[in-house]
């Protein structure tokens, strides 16, 4: 139903095993982007830090880490973890995974990533609460408004829109306007969602596109504001979820990863190496 491509800057670490979380049959876009995510080295580092941290109440978050942990010290270096907690988790905290019906991968990665910011956000306001931040019982001059948290900071870009209205001084009339939108902010992950469905009118549904899409290994947005930091920044591509199937309501969802220079597709329980140009 849909393509996710993750980008980021060239790195891997000895923590990137062909190990996965298994992909239970309701469950394959939950999956393919939790591979992702875990190949991706500065969200993965993040979410094991974590882990290491006081033990706190059970959430989404301590499930991932329990997750990603269980993939980190594995002594074997190919094969699948059943991920039971965190689906039990995941399907306790929103009804809107607790059924049969494939959501788009993007919807599960969008609440994924805003509730772990949440999460991470409500701690910090109870530390400051607690006093246990030195600046704790200090009112900022932003007043309540939260603390961006290592989410926002791997995944957070900024846009701007830009709108110039023309004035034709001959006859002194206005003439068309030109909008468009750059990137002020580039982020230290990028997330592309390819949407590959749409609406027959004939048909009175939805029907998925299967023409063939090429996309670059490395990546460089072109569209920055003047004031963007870093424009010239270059992405390589580091994961893709693919969804496989003749309709967007039913089919499958692989993931294919990049560590150590190697391309490796994950299917279910299968895990092999494959040619990243194909």
């Amino acid at each position: 139903m849909d393509v996710c491509r993750l980008y980021q800057g060239a790195n891997a670490s000895a923590l990137e095993k062909e190990i996965g979380p298994e992909q239970f049959p309701v469950n394959e876009h939950y999956f393919g982007l939790v591979n992702a995510l875990y190949f991706c080295r500065p969200f993965r580092e993040k979410v094991l830090a974590y882990k290491v941290q006081p033990r706190k109440k059970e959430s989404l978050l301590t499930c991932l880490s329990d997750l990603f942990n269980s993939i980190a010290t594995q002594k074997k270096k190919v094969g699948v973890i059943p991920p039971k907690k965190f689906i039990s988790r995941l399907r306790k905290e929103n009804e809107l995974f607790d059924n049969y019906m494939q959501q788009d991968a993007h919807e599960f990665l969008n609440y994924l990533l805003n509730t772990i910011a949440d999460l991470l956000q409500e701690e910090k306001k109870q530390e400051k609460q607690n006093g246990k931040l030195q600046n704790g019982s200090v009112e900022s001059e932003e007043g309540d408004k939260p603390d961006l948290t290592w989410v926002h900071e791997i995944f957070q870009g900024t846009l701007t829109n830009e709108t110039r209205c023309l004035n034709c001084e001959a006859c002194r009339s206005k003439q068309e306007a030109q909008k468009r939108m750059r990137v002020k902010k580039l982020p230290m992950i990028l997330a592309l969602h390819l949407k590959r469905f749409k609406y027959m009118d004939q048909l009175h549904r939805y029907t998925k596109l299967s023409y063939r899409v090429v996309f670059p290994l490395e990546l460089r947005l072109f569209n920055t504001s003047g004031d963007a930091t870093n424009p010239d920044r270059m992405y390589d591509l580091v994961a893709v979820v693919v969804h496989c199937g003749s309709g967007p309501n039913r089919g499958h969802y692989i993931t294919i990863v990049k560590s150590h220079g190697f391309w490796l597709l994950f299917d279910d329980d299968i895990v092999e190496y494959c040619n990243g140009d194909s």
